[in-house]
């Protein structure tokens, strides 16, 4: 679990252009949106689309998606129980 984390932490530095931080400056548990990281909903359809290319998930509902992209560790959790890559 702690690979995926580190693994999505980078991901998301990279598709989200965010060259000034390390996956070591990203709170693991803190939100995603909003105060924590800050990320918005652009962000978010960035995440979605890793997660369809680096774990062949699919999200369908975005409202079903937004419980599980609350921090990096919730985000792995779904990672790891919905992969199919």
């Amino acid at each position: 679990m702690e690979l995926l984390i580190e693994q999505l932490k980078q991901q998301m530095i990279e598709a989200l252009n965010l060259e000034e931080m390390t996956p070591a400056d990203i709170d693991t548990d803190a939100p995603l949106f909003g105060e924590g990281l800050g990320l918005d909903s652009i962000d978010a359809l960035e995440i979605i689309l890793i997660l369809e290319r680096e774990y062949g998930i699919k999200l369908t509902n975005a409202s079903e998606a937004k419980s599980h992209f609350k921090s990096v560790r919730t985000l792995a959790e779904f990672v790891q129980q919905n992969r199919t890559k």
